[in-house]
């Protein structure tokens, strides 16, 4: 595995690096040793997936709140995704940017998601799939998110939003006075 850190503090690509021989490739996509060295969590609770029918679904942007707050491993296992980090960290230097990703079943990436970030997705395809694993249980007082069409944040989603939940659509603009906190003081 090949561990690279994006623009945003604490949030990495994770590339398998893949053995090709006359059946094909092997690669690992987790080692809680190599993550351990990177001073990344190597603790992960639950593992989920989910579909999206549509092209254009959005998920997100999502988090959980101290003390619930949760590191995410992300990949695209059928399709493709614009997987999208915002780091909500008051005490950080990327304090409010986001980042973007295309994660798909061909390039195989992986995104870690630091505790403290809202995440999100719009698929680029029709039935797409995502595998999460994450540090924490799924607590649903802890949960929460931002829109994901807020000026503050200002991103650049690649497609008009076809399909989104309810809950997802009424979440409220990000208020960086009045964050609840993601993580410990």
């Amino acid at each position: 595995m090949e561990i690279t850190p994006t623009e945003l503090t604490g949030a990495c690509l994770i590339t398998p690096v893949r053995k090709y021989d006359e059946r094909g490739f092997f690669a690992r996509t987790f080692c809680s040793d190599e993550l351990a060295t990177h001073g990344l969590e190597t603790e992960f609770v639950q593992h989920s997936i989910s579909q999206s029918r549509t092209r254009a679904t959005i998920r997100g942007l999502h988090f959980q709140k101290h003390p619930h707050a949760e590191t995410k491993i992300v990949r695209c296992l059928r399709g493709a995704i614009w997987d999208v980090i915002v780091d909500l960290r008051p005490d950080s230097s990327t304090y409010c940017r986001w980042q973007a990703f295309e994660l798909t079943e061909d390039n195989r990436l992986q995104l870690y998601i630091p505790k403290g970030f809202a995440h999100g997705f719009q698929t680029l395809c029709s039935d797409a799939e995502v595998q999460y694993v994450i540090s924490s249980f799924y607590a649903p007082d802890a949960a929460s998110g931002v829109r994901f069409n807020d000026p503050l944040l200002g991103i650049k989603w690649p497609l008009p939003a076809a399909a989104m939940s309810d809950r997802d659509r009424s979440w409220p603009d990000f208020n960086h006075d009045g964050m609840i906190r993601l993580t410990p003081a």
